[in-house]
């Protein structure tokens, strides 16, 4: 089992990463998410991976996170209708704390935006990976297993920004511009800021 690879990154696009490690180019799927935070090509860069084999094929995906590649694992192996490719597609259109905020709170709506999934989909993710996340109270931090933390505050600023009136999907992007631009220790008030500007 692949569970990371580190190397140099030689190309990227939205939905692939190739990167070279001891002569070796491997082809990585990843979501947008984890396509908008990948370095330059021709510098290194580490992925949390998960290989899954088929009769006829083997699939790298990868992720920048491990609490991605946890929840894309999750997914897949949980709901029912949801293989990889699908799951790919949802974490492309929202983030992981938007993700997880919209299944712990039931909001079909949010998630059958992401394309490929219709209400039943979205009913099933919530039914399906609610109880997994704790139910409805605030995710702990995967960094510091507390609440709040940068995924808290990631939440946090797409919570106003929806309560602005922007939709959940524009507000999950803006948010996560912000984040990548202002680091991933910004304040809920700082990614806020940077997302209206």
């Amino acid at each position: 089992m692949i569970t990371s690879i580190q190397g140099t990154l030689t190309s990227a696009s939205a939905l692939q990463a190739i990167i070279e490690l001891n002569g070796l180019g491997y082809e990585v799927n990843v979501p947008v998410t984890t396509a908008e935070r990948l370095p330059l090509p021709g510098t290194q860069v580490k992925l949390h991976t998960l290989v899954i084999y088929r009769e006829d094929a083997q699939t790298l995906y990868g992720f920048t996170s491990a609490a991605e590649l946890d929840f894309f694992r999750l997914m897949i192996e949980t709901v029912t209708g949801v293989g990889p490719k699908l799951a790919l597609t949802i974490m492309s259109r929202l983030s992981l704390p938007s993700l997880e905020s919209a299944i712990r709170s039931g909001d079909i709506a949010t998630l059958a935006k992401c394309q490929g999934i219709g209400r039943k989909t979205a009913e099933r993710l919530i039914v399906e990976l609610k109880s997994k996340l704790g139910g409805s109270g605030p995710a702990a931090d995967s960094a510091t297993g507390e609440p709040g933390g940068p995924r808290g505050n990631h939440r946090d600023a797409v919570g106003a920004l929806i309560a602005l009136g922007y939709k959940a999907a524009d507000a999950d992007e803006a948010v996560r511009r912000a984040a990548l631009s202002l680091g991933p220790d910004a304040s809920t008030e700082a990614l806020i800021k940077r997302a209206l500007s």
